[in-house]
């Protein structure tokens, strides 16, 4: 069982939406505990106070670091692993980090530093979520406005290489365990196929692309994918190396559609005990990749076995062990299914039961 804290790293350019879509993970928190970590330049403290009081208790005042010394990859040794150090030291630890990085830096580097002694027995890297604009995409750019952003990365002095927005974006989508097409209602659904078709193109085996409208996606889709990025970074290949800085202000889009959970559904499978735990798990396997599901976890009673069998799956990858005995609990299995709304449930439940 997961035993470290676990730390989401939110990345994309300037005006995709971090800031809004961290906000709506905040006000939908849960019950979980979240601190966050903000790596801003330029306009200091807009994402800090755009983000406090939307849920004290999720998120408190002191729940929020902000990180203004430089872009967060190029301060890992002075800043960012002593606010993580911070975090992990306080009597109420949070149950999950965010960290929103400056829309130019790169992930890689990011998560690397995970790996740094004092942390990397104490914290793992959930997931990297890339959050893209959706309808910048559909004209052709990677940002709302890229003459800003190229404006704001030439102010900074401190960079040392002019890599294209291209490369950019091509680092941060394959870096990525999850892709949030934001913007997604400002799309037609031919727009959205298209911008889906070449997003495909870029990011790994296994990684989901999920629209979304004003970052309303919930937390239980963006949180939980374990997916120990600090342990995998072969896989996540960088194109560049050169770390770049970004003022990290989300320009919040103004529209009238506010798509948000209604866009998602959930259900939950019951059925009985299943006779090989590895076939089940492969067969788990078989019926998200059939239907497209987001995600799906619960327990599985396995014949002969005391104990119940845990299971969690992002996309297609699913992890499952022994946890602990059923004892007085009922001997079955139950499978809670996450994905967007439209999910054949009927199929679903057959093929889950065969």
């Amino acid at each position: 069982m997961q035993t470290k804290t676990p730390a989401t790293i939110i990345t994309g350019f300037l005006g995709a939406g971090k800031t809004t879509l961290i906000r709506h993970m905040l006000t939908h928190a849960k019950g979980k505990r979240i601190a966050l970590i903000i790596n801003e330049f330029g306009d200091l403290g807009v994402d800090g106070d755009l983000l406090k009081g939307c849920n004290d208790e999720a998120c408190g005042d002191d729940d929020i670091m902000e990180l203004s010394n430089g872009c967060i990859c190029c301060t890992v040794a002075e800043d960012f692993v002593p606010t993580m150090e911070k975090l992990l030291d306080r009597p109420d630890r949070p149950d999950h980090i965010v960290i929103e990085t400056s829309g130019l830096a790169l992930p890689q580097p990011l998560i690397r530093a995970f790996n740094w002694p004092g942390i990397s027995t104490r914290v793992t890297v959930d997931g990297v979520v890339t959050v893209v604009d959706g309808p910048a995409l559909r004209d052709g750019r990677f940002a709302h406005d890229e003459a800003q952003v190229d404006a704001i990365r030439a102010a900074d002095t401190s960079i040392d290489h002019e890599t294209p927005l291209s490369e950019l974006f091509e680092d941060q989508l394959t870096c990525a365990d999850m892709v949030v097409m934001n913007k997604s209602d400002l799309l037609s659904p031919e727009e959205a196929a298209a911008i889906l078709s070449d997003l495909k193109s870029g990011i790994r085996d296994g990684v989901r692309i999920v629209p979304a409208s004003m970052g309303a996606l919930p937390v239980e889709v963006l949180l939980g994918l374990q997916s120990a990025a600090e342990a995998d970074t072969e896989a996540r290949h960088e194109i560049h190396h050169h770390h770049h800085h970004d003022d990290n202000e989300d320009n919040d889009h103004d529209h009238h559609h506010d798509h948000g959970h209604d866009d998602f559904e959930t259900f939950v499978v019951t059925r009985p005990e299943v006779a090989d735990a590895a076939a089940f798990a492969e067969q788990v396997a078989s019926v998200i990749r059939a239907h497209d599901i987001l995600r799906l976890k619960g327990f599985a009673a396995v014949s002969g076995k005391p104990m119940r069998l845990t299971l969690q799956a992002v996309g297609p990858r699913v992890d499952s062990y022994f946890d602990r005995p059923f004892g007085a609990a009922p001997r079955e299995t139950r499978l809670v299914v996450i994905g967007q709304a439209g999910l054949d449930r009927v199929a679903i439940e057959k093929a889950l039961a065969a």
